[in-house]
């Protein structure tokens, strides 16, 4: 492929910026390597580290999850979940009908 690893390690939900570098520099792989020019036994090495990682759907699931416990605990943060306001301390009083929209649906796995 032609794209550059780092950005293609990205891709992944879960992994971000400083994760995918850590990778790379723990097989030593060059920051401007692209995918295709990754030899077999790093090609083996990064799956092998990234079916251990939780990332994708398991790490959805797992937030979906915490989410879904503080609404049932009752907690703060699980209130402000529930109705669809923001959750980490931002001001409601103006500018506050982005989170209203963001917040008001639940995604599905």
């Amino acid at each position: 492929m032609h794209w550059a690893l780092q950005k293609s390690l990205e891709t992944f939900f879960g992994i971000g910026n400083n994760t995918s570098g850590r990778l790379m520099s723990r097989f030593n792989i060059h920051p401007t390597c692209r995918v295709g020019e990754l030899a077999n036994k790093q090609v083996l090495d990064l799956t092998a580290v990234l079916s251990d990682m939780k990332i994708e759907n398991d790490l959805r699931r797992e937030v979906l999850n915490d989410i879904k416990r503080m609404k049932e605990t009752g907690t703060y943060r699980g209130r402000r979940h529930a109705l669809g306001l923001p959750v980490r301390g931002q001001r409601t009083r103006t500018q506050i009908k982005t989170p209203v929209k963001l917040n008001r649906m639940e995604r599905r796995l």
